[in-house]
């Protein structure tokens, strides 16, 4: 319970910043490079790990491997979620 809340909220209040996604200077953005809201979030976190369950895990390897050969980097729940995750600052290249 206190990861999902951790994982849902504080990216909300922290401009897409979890504490490790910090410390890596990375955060979560929306495709228009804003910060993400709480729907956003519980479709990334909530929406994303049903789908990562629901197929057994398989859909899980499958993100892995788009991380790794995509571009833009983004995964299954990246899309779900119309996210991605970026080193730019708040309001660096972004509208906000």
């Amino acid at each position: 319970m206190i990861r999902l809340v951790y994982s849902i909220v504080l990216p909300v209040y922290w401009n897409g910043y979890v504490i490790g996604k910090r410390l890596c200077g990375i955060r979560i953005v929306k495709l228009d490079g804003t910060s993400p809201t709480i729907g956003v979030m519980l479709l990334r976190v909530l929406v994303g790990g049903l789908v990562y369950f629901c197929s057994l895990g398989i859909c899980l390897i499958i993100s892995a491997f788009m991380v790794g050969l995509r571009d833009d980097k983004r995964s299954i729940h990246d899309f779900i979620a119309g996210t991605y995750v970026t080193y730019d600052r708040p309001g660096e290249n972004s509208p906000e």
